[in-house]
């Protein structure tokens, strides 16, 4: 959601708005050891009832691929961090509004695992910048963990 962070890979990268997506939760099912991370990494899992929210950016297709190799995804490889499939959020939480986007799904590795603070400071940071709901800012603090069995 932090703004440099989008910017960095995807110039082109233009805020379209807010969005939930339903019966899903916040989780670090992985972990990354990249120079910049090395801790558990944001995913979104099935969950019923449960909501994430997050910020929607329109990006041009020639930064797709930079996007995809930041978030460990090459089209066509079997072994992936991380997964972009589309799926259907709604803008500004209003089920009126329906939005298909890609998203990127962790690849789950054995866990649990914790966000260092210096990134769940990231994820904060960007909840906050963006206006997201105060009660899904305050859920961001107590994400429940995945465990792979």
């Amino acid at each position: 959601m932090d703004w440099d962070e989008i910017r960095e890979p995807c110039p082109s990268a233009r805020f379209l708005g807010i969005a939930v997506f339903l019966d899903h939760r916040l989780a670090f099912s992985r972990y990354s050891n990249s120079s910049t991370r090395k801790c558990g990494v944001a995913d979104a899992v099935k969950y019923e009832g449960k909501q994430v929210w997050g910020v929607v950016y329109d990006i041009d297709e020639r930064d797709i691929g930079n996007l995809d190799k930041k978030e460990g995804f090459q089209p066509g490889r079997r072994d992936n961090s991380y997964q972009r499939e589309q799926r259907h959020v709604f803008l500004d939480g209003n089920q009126e509004k329906p939005l298909a986007v890609g998203i990127y799904f962790a690849t789950p590795q054995p866990g649990p695992y914790h966000p260092s603070q210096k990134y769940k400071d990231l994820i904060l940071s960007g909840a906050k910048y963006w206006h997201l709901p105060e009660d899904y800012i305050r859920d961001i603090l107590e994400p429940i963990q995945v465990q792979k069995e």
